[in-house]
């Protein structure tokens, strides 16, 4: 496919309306194709992955990749999980799924829980859900005062920056389906038993905040979609393109950084003669 930063947001007041959830930008083939051109890429970014997490290990290097999928029920954050960073070495990889709060957590600054989750250098991390929930969550159900919300847009866009100066590649995927294709979703959920444990009956508490929701995420987009961690739209109503768009984004990501295999701290050729005079 064409370079993924097609779908970096654009800049200026976002209109979510406007960005297709079914077009296959840069990409020409059907699902088949898709599904082709992941596993093609599956390879390289196995190498890749791996040759950051050795460097990780051996070079004391800072250096990681931090993906946040954010999205509406339904969206794929899942999916996502399962078949595009499914394509690389699990041991390398840390990922946190972030739920409603616990009592704990809200006894602390909303960062705090996020802190605690930060990937290792060497690891490619994944947030599943993230900060943003205190952002769209917390505005669309007026947990904190507007000025707060505003005020949290600054304090992520200073983390993230924070992570950014630590060694830390931030790729954040916005997950962008229809409502339509969302009830499409839920219903499939209903009708297969397989599926019932993934349906949350307050999954249509939020869907009835459709409206709301995508402005939150609009005014999420505008305020922290920054040059040191930019926010990615991905269209997700085709599962295979979303699964390929972020496998691309993932993919550009550590062939820019290019990590190397760390060399040897060690006499090669005499450790190999040590094994080789081994009775």
């Amino acid at each position: 496919m064409s370079d993924p930063r097609v779908f970096r947001v654009p800049s200026g007041p976002v209109d979510l309306a406007a960005i297709p959830t079914d077009a296959t930008p840069g990409f020409k083939g059907g699902k088949r194709d898709g599904k082709a051109a992941l596993f093609a890429m599956g390879d390289e970014l196995a190498d890749l992955q791996e040759r950051l997490f050795a460097e990780g290990r051996a070079t004391g290097s800072r250096r990681r990749v931090l993906l946040v999928l954010q999205g509406m029920d339904t969206s794929g954050k899942g999916g996502t999980l399962k078949h595009t960073v499914g394509l690389v070495d699990p041991q390398g990889v840390r990922i946190t799924s972030f739920k409603a709060p616990t009592d704990e957590e809200r006894a602390h600054h909303f960062l705090w829980r996020i802190r605690r989750a930060v990937p290792e250098p060497g690891y490619l991390g994944v947030f599943d859900r993230s900060h943003y929930e205190d952002v769209l969550v917390a505005r669309v159900d007026r947990l904190a005062e507007p000025d707060e919300i505003e005020r949290r847009y600054d304090e992520i866009n200073a983390f993230e920056r924070e992570l950014v100066d630590d060694g830390t590649v931030v790729v954040k995927c916005m997950l962008h389906i229809s409502k339509s294709t969302q009830k499409e979703r839920l219903l499939r959920r209903l009708d297969r038993p397989d599926k019932h444990w993934k349906y949350n009956p307050g999954d249509l508490s939020a869907r009835a905040k459709w409206d709301a929701y995508q402005a939150a995420y609009a005014r999420m987009l505008e305020r922290t979609d920054t040059h040191d961690a930019p926010w990615y739209v991905v269209p997700s109503d085709r599962k295979w393109f979303r699964n390929l768009a972020v496998g691309q984004l993932l993919l550009e990501t550590l062939r820019e950084m290019d990590p190397q295999w760390p060399p040897a701290d060690f006499d090669v050729d005499a450790e190999r003669a040590r094994l080789l005079a081994e009775s």
